[in-house]
């Protein structure tokens, strides 16, 4: 009988659908039955992730050989929690606003957690919990939000390729060439294959 192989990122990352319930954003918000995803489907969107070791980030082989492949020379960390961020629930309000970038958003959670919500196909939320050692990266154009999770507490090492840009387009963008361009790989090709 085949064994089923667990993918280890899952126990750093986890994704499932969201009910449509607008209560506190913090809350996991599971449909009713649960609708989980698998990390390959969501890399079919473009989203990429991996299992890294957070307690040894500054000596971590395969972090640096991800950031060489990728070019992300840039890193700085960010922490989202009321004691370390000025203006706190202002500011977690603000990074739920739906947005997209021109560039790669890339994030490596090395303590606590917090969920970044993207669109499918369908424009149906998916939830994307990150937890310590979880790394992703959202690709350019794809509208999404964070918010940290009931814990209220998320440190994250921030990539970026060259000079960092955090310039967030509120939604509706989809008139920006890396709006078009995520279109054109993650979305209508999908829908052409399945055709």
């Amino acid at each position: 009988m085949g064994e089923v192989v667990k993918d280890v990122r899952e126990e750093v990352i986890q994704a499932w659908y969201m009910d449509d319930n607008e209560e506190d954003q913090r809350l996991p918000h599971h449909k009713n039955p649960k609708e989980f995803i698998s990390l390959d489907k969501l890399a079919e969107l473009g989203v990429l992730s991996w299992r890294l070791d957070a307690d040894n980030y500054e000596t971590d082989e395969e972090l640096k050989k991800i950031r060489e492949s990728r070019g992300y020379s840039y890193m700085d960390f960010c922490e989202v929690c009321p004691e370390k961020l000025q203006n706190y629930e202002e500011k977690v309000k603000s990074f739920f606003e739906e947005h997209l970038h021109t560039d790669e958003e890339i994030r490596y959670c090395v303590a606590g957690s917090g969920y970044f919500d993207v669109r499918d196909r369908n424009e149906a939320w998916i939830r994307v919990w990150v937890k310590k050692g979880g790394m992703i990266v959202l690709p350019a154009g794809i509208y999404h939000r964070f918010t940290v999770d009931s814990d209220n507490y998320i440190k994250a090492m921030r990539l970026f390729v060259g000079e960092p840009v955090w310039t967030p387009y509120n939604r509706p963008h989809d008139h920006l060439p890396a709006r078009k361009e995520y279109v054109d790989n993650f979305v209508k090709k999908a829908i052409n294959a399945s055709a």
